[in-house]
């Protein structure tokens, strides 16, 4: 009982820590009402808040970063990491195109992709070799952001909850808090698609509760924070660099398409639905690691 009293003063300093430290760019994005602001560095500084305020939790309280789990996890659990996110954005992205809710291509897109190779190649080679090169070299810059969450997040949140919820209980409040934490750049800065703001909350907060099921328990099972910032940054990669940029507005396509519509919250839902039901595998495992521990002990 008093571990797991102190465990939860520990996630209350941790909530404190990364509103304290967020603030500071919630400041600065929502003074210039844009996310381009600052030259990307507001939006840098504010997603290793929870990073940094995970890694001073544990430091306040004596523990080590290495219980953040910095070991790289087994091909697997990194493999599966990269391509679910991709998985998910295939399936929503098919479903908007062939049902005409969004089109197929974007020209405008493969114009300014072209143009910015500069191959001289036609538009349709060069948009393949941009996206070919985006999706495999893009996901370097994109973990270098993504992984200042997840040390948070997937690092020190989701374990630490788990001590004391489960697993249910874990994705669910990670998943809230995590999308609360978007709230204020999604409400008054330009953290949208432009519908309205009922509209953009309410999918963003399913799909990011949804798809924090998946991110759970990849954490959990791999025993690595790493497989946190993989699928972020596969997710953030192919979802907002890659298929929404493809997809032609024809009408109202933004009530459909990136995180602020509502088919990929739906596709996202299903894959929650999946992982929660081998939460099972969570529990063996927890037990047999706890038999180990004692025997070493």
């Amino acid at each position: 009982m008093a571990d797991r009293g102190n465990s939860k003063r520990q996630i209350a300093t941790y909530i404190f820590l990364l509103a304290l430290f967020s603030s500071v760019f919630y400041f600065l994005i929502l003074r210039a009402h844009s996310l381009g602001s600052g030259g990307g560095l507001y939006v840098l500084g504010i997603m290793w808040c929870p990073g940094l305020a995970g890694m001073l939790t544990l430091k306040l309280n004596g523990r080590s970063l290495a219980d953040l789990g910095w070991r790289w996890p087994s091909r697997k659990y990194a493999a599966m990491s990269w391509y679910v996110p991709l998985l998910y954005a295939v399936i929503a992205y098919l479903i908007v195109w062939s049902s005409g809710l969004g089109g197929f291509p974007n020209r405008d897109f493969i114009q300014q992709a072209t143009a910015r190779l500069g191959l001289r190649m036609s538009p349709g080679v060069s948009t393949v070799i941009y996206i070919l090169l985006v999706g495999s070299f893009g996901m370097v810059g994109s973990m270098s952001h993504a992984l200042g969450e997840e040390i948070g997040w997937r690092g020190f949140f989701v374990p630490e909850l788990f001590k004391n919820v489960g697993f249910t209980g874990t994705a669910l409040i990670s998943g809230v808090v995590w999308s609360l934490w978007h709230y204020p750049i999604l409400i008054w800065a330009d953290y949208n698609a432009g519908t309205a703001t009922w509209y953009a909350l309410t999918c963003f907060t399913v799909m990011v509760i949804a798809i924090s099921f998946v991110f759970a328990w990849m954490r959990l099972k791999s025993g690595s924070l790493w497989t946190g910032a993989i699928l972020h940054a596969s997710h953030n990669l192919y979802v907002q660099a890659i298929f929404t940029p493809l997809t032609k507005n024809t009408g109202k396509t933004a009530w459909y398409i990136d995180e602020f519509g509502c088919v990929l919250p739906v596709i996202a839902i299903v894959f929650a639905i999946y992982f929660w039901r081998r939460r099972g595998e969570l529990t063996r495992q927890a037990e047999v690691r706890q038999t180990e521990a004692v025997a070493a002990g």
